[in-house]
């Protein structure tokens, strides 16, 4: 008896340290009763072809302001009247998914909540876990109801280009580089960047190491050993980044919802900002 109990306590805790991470049986559900608002992260054209049923389409590229550095958030205003107008408040409970690369839903996922969302989810494994479970798709575009989305950016989840330079030297800071390893020794060209290389003193670990190639996020455990492997730790403050930090999202979603480690930002201007600004690189 004590042991069917140990059982259960660890599978509910387990449960709850992915509550963030949700199933297709658990979003089916949601969807069925109508208590949650699922948001395709891909493009326009992959929403029309098919999408979830009931789905609405928001595209990361919709949120970026214009300007010198590429993929830098719009104001949070702006954002707020996107969302507002899908259909979407900020207590609403939110399930994002992508075409299976978590790194779209995982910058929204990182979007709504640095704006204050109280309720974001991902869709384990995104359409394509959903169409092996033979869930409902359409063609149809979702009705929508708009609403107000009330913003309430919370600055503990983002980090400026002056804050990252200010803790350079910080040993309790560490900078976490979610490129690919060519990206980050400067091996690989990239057209947009007049050098290459990487922000001094940042540590390598590539986003799609934390996702399985179904598109399902890695196990709490397999996560921690990467973590622990490259020298992350958990008990630091770690600011995440890429070239436009599109692909930090997901890194995100496992720093925050997986290892439900305290304190993760996003660099959102990321490398382009760091290279057009003249900083130093390695």
């Amino acid at each position: 008896m004590k042991k069917l109990t140990l059982i259960i306590i660890l599978l509910l805790s387990v449960s709850l340290m992915f509550a963030e991470v949700l199933s297709v049986k658990d979003v089916f559900k949601l969807s069925k009763k109508g208590e949650a608002i699922i948001v395709s992260a891909r493009n326009s054209a992959d929403y029309a072809s098919k999408h979830i049923k009931g789905a609405v389409n928001i595209y990361h590229k919709d949120l970026y302001a214009s300007g010198d550095v590429k993929s830098m958030l719009k104001s949070t205003d702006e954002i707020a009247a996107i969302f507002g107008e899908k259909g979407i408040s900020a207590d609403s409970k939110i399930v994002i998914y992508d075409n299976g690369d978590a790194k779209l839903a995982g910058r929204l996922y990182w979007i709504f909540d640095y704006l204050g969302a109280t309720d974001v989810n991902i869709l384990d494994g995104h359409v394509k876990a959903w169409m092996k479970g033979r869930k409902p798709v359409t063609k149809n575009a979702t009705e929508i109801n708009a609403t107000t989305f009330k913003a309430n950016a919370d600055a503990s989840k983002i980090a400026t280009m002056e804050y990252v330079k200010a803790n350079l030297e910080n040993a309790n800071v560490q900078l976490l580089d979610v490129r690919s390893a060519d990206e980050f020794n400067g091996v690989e060209e990239d057209e947009e960047l007049s050098r290459l290389g990487h922000i001094p003193g940042a540590i390598n670990l590539e986003y799609d190491t934390v996702v399985n190639e179904d598109g399902t996020l890695k196990t709490k455990e397999e996560i921690a050993t990467l973590l622990t492997n490259v020298g992350v730790s958990g008990d630091k403050e770690i600011i995440l980044y890429c070239a436009s930090s599109v692909r930090a999202g997901i890194m995100y979603v496992a720093l925050t919802a997986v290892m439900d480690f305290p304190n993760v930002k996003v660099y959102d201007g990321a490398f382009y900002e760091w290279n057009v600004s003249d900083n130093s690189v390695e």
